[in-house]
């Protein structure tokens, strides 16, 4: 489609459309340089992961290889840059015999980027060495962040030795920013892990990665022009890194035709970094071991939904492990944090890395807390995996907050996994409370009918407590009969109306239940219905209307002094039905039936006498069967 941006279709088998069709303002850096063969050097005065950059570095995530429609990976033709190369040098000879006392011009450094990328990824190491007695500083540290990000991408012993050595070399001669160079490697072999899960493809990784950045951004708080600013930012840096990826998985499959590390290969990748950070030594803080521990999770936790189950444990993850288990042993200490965040969003691979590596370094990780973080969110998969792997057993705290919340599906995965009926009697209260009356409905068959009984004024007082105002929780507990004995639900409510001296009551509940549901109510329902009886009967013998409602049939009659009674009981529902509400039907049933009828018959019995002797026009679903019974 015309309007459609294809740099977010990244695709392994076909890079050279990715670089033809690429907007040049949506990749990392703010500009790009392209030479005549096509290929790419991006450049930028931002800085890297936090602002690290080495010594007058513009640098960022500058390209391990260079990208091209010609495909200069695996080509050996360098004529053309070779006539570059001799041309430059001798200028900068010219201009200044010692390279360190003067930094190259931008069209220099630019040009000795792109010949020294091209040189790396064609394995022509003795080119690359020629360029490196050329750089100044600037372009040195530019050079390690390039040589170091290739050692995920290594297959050979060979290529290792040639590689650290290459490392050796560029810091022989000068460069110093080990702390880029690690935050910026960290983040691109957290890509090269995800994107060798066999679910995901290198395409769809681009989509996912969007989205899920747009998600995790949502849900945060902050300045919205801050947020987009930053969604910006980390979306260069993963197109960045995936696009790399292409290249090296296009390089690779035309050599062997896969797309996945052997554990051999994940051995040496990993020899490598190892191999750099010793020769980094004191130059790397702890702080630069917990920057870069978190510039390897990030990734992860926007990849992760897509993986397939148990990557955690698969040869695609050992890199990412190994990784960061050197980081912990070099000072990061924000495991604990990065596990919060990836229960947060649900990222449960690196959750099940994060508890591995705390395990073997004998970190204390906070399973509880993010069993919370993880139920607030609703992530099932990583509740699973904290429980399971993380033993993770404080249930009432998430539980609570599902239920006040609404969320039916934590609810259930909590008691499902077995909770105690105390915590349940407590998730009903919080439910009540919030007035969320599906979970209300879901626990109540779910609590022993001892315990509720024991509990059941506690339950509706502490409920209206932490109410904000509306009563309509307690009211359904009560007119579902919560006690499953409408005797016992019915002296609950009337004992906390007439607890005029207990100051834990709330007035509003006391209020409410004396009005409606207290014995006092029921009474005061009897006498109104009575008067009512009395008024009706006055007009019915003694009215001046033309109509003589003596003669109307007595079903008509029942209607007229009934029917908006019964439309108020029909509407009301439940299995119980306010006191008030029941006098006036006890009273209504009693004279029309001809007979008293029992006080503590249920509702729906009364609502049927009346319904007997009203016209079946006027009925609203005549004798409905009785509703669902919580006991």
């Amino acid at each position: 489609m015309a309007g459609e941006k294809k740099n977010l279709m990244v695709d392994e088998n076909d890079c050279g459309d990715l670089v033809k069709d690429c907007k040049p303002e949506d990749i990392l850096c703010s500009e790009i340089v392209t030479d005549e063969n096509g290929v790419l050097w991006y450049v930028d005065g931002n800085d890297g992961f936090e602002g690290e950059k080495g010594e007058g570095s513009n640098v960022v995530f500058a390209r391990e290889a260079p990208l091209s429609t010609k495909d200069p990976l695996t080509s050996k033709d360098y004529s053309c840059g070779t006539n570059k190369f001799r041309l430059m040098e001798s200028e900068i000879r010219r201009k200044d015999k010692n390279k360190h006392e003067n930094k190259l011009s931008r069209k220099d450094r630019i040009e000795l980027g792109r010949l020294f990328q091209g040189a790396l990824s064609s394995r022509d190491l003795e080119l690359a060495e020629n360029f490196i007695l050329l750089a100044d500083p600037q372009t040195l540290n530019d050079m390690l962040c390039i040589t170091l990000d290739s050692i995920w991408f290594l297959t050979t012993r060979q290529e290792l030795n040639g590689v650290t050595g290459m490392i050796k070399k560029i810091v022989a001669n000068g460069a110093n920013d080990f702390t880029r160079a690690t935050l910026r490697t960290s983040f691109l072999a957290s890509c090269v892990s995800a994107c060798q899960s066999k679910t995901m493809s290198l395409a769809d990784t681009v989509g996912i990665m969007a989205q899920r950045l747009h998600e995790r951004l949502r849900e945060c708080h902050g300045d919205e022009v801050l947020k987009a600013e930053a969604g910006v930012k980390v979306q260069k840096f993963t197109d960045w890194a995936l696009k790399c990826i292409g290249i090296h998985s296009r390089c690779r499959k035309d050599r062997d035709r896969r797309n996945y590390s052997t554990i051999f290969e994940v051995q040496l990748q990993l020899s490598a970094f190892k191999s750099f950070l010793d020769l980094a030594g004191n130059s790397l803080t702890g702080k630069d071991f917990t920057e870069a521990f978190d510039a390897a999770c990030f990734p992860l936790t926007l990849f992760s939904s897509s993986f397939d189950p148990g990557w955690a444990f698969g040869i695609s993850a050992t890199v990412i492990q190994g990784l960061l288990g050197m980081l912990v042993e070099g000072g990061a200490d924000n495991v604990n944090q990065c596990f919060l965040e990836a229960s947060r969003f649900g990222s449960t691979e690196l959750v099940r890395i994060l508890l591995q590596i705390a395990q073997r370094n004998s970190l204390d990780v906070d399973v509880e807390l993010a069993l919370g973080f993880a139920s607030h969110h609703c992530k099932i998969g990583t509740m699973e995996c904290l429980v399971e792997e993380g033993n993770a057993g404080a249930f009432l705290g998430p539980l609570l907050r599902a239920a006040e919340r609404g969320c039916m599906q934590v609810v259930q995965w909590f008691v499902d996994r077995g909770c105690r009926d105390m915590e349940l009697c407590i998730a009903l209260t919080a439910s009540i409370a919030s007035n969320q009356v599906g979970i209300a409905a879901y626990l109540l068959p779910r609590i022993p009918e001892h315990v509720l009984a024991a509990l059941s004024i506690e339950i509706l007082k502490a409920a209206a407590e932490r109410s904000s105002g509306s009563l309509a929780g307690v009211e359904f507990l009560l007119r579902n009969n919560f006690l499953g004995d409408p005797v016992a639900t019915y002296a609950v409510a009337d004992r906390i109306a007439e607890s005029s001296d207990d100051e834990a009551v709330a007035p509003d509940l006391r209020a409410f239940l004396k009005e409606h549901w207290s014995e006092a109510a029921f009474a005061e329902g009897l006498n109104y219905g009575q008067n009512h009886f009395v008024n009706f009967m006055r007009i019915l013998r003694r009215g001046g209307s033309p109509i003589c409602l003596r003669d109307l049939p007595p079903s008509l009659v029942t209607a007229i002094a009934y029917l908006s009674l019964y439309r108020e009981c029909r509407k009301a529902g439940g299995l119980l039905l306010p006191q008030k509400l029941r006098g006036q039907l006890v009273e209504a049933a009693s004279k029309v039936a001809g007979r008293p009828v029992d006080k503590n018959s249920r509702a729906g019995d009364l609502i049927a006498v009346l319904e007997h002797h009203l016209p079946t026009s006027f009925l609203q679903n005549p004798q409905p069967p009785p509703a669902p019974h919580y006991r």
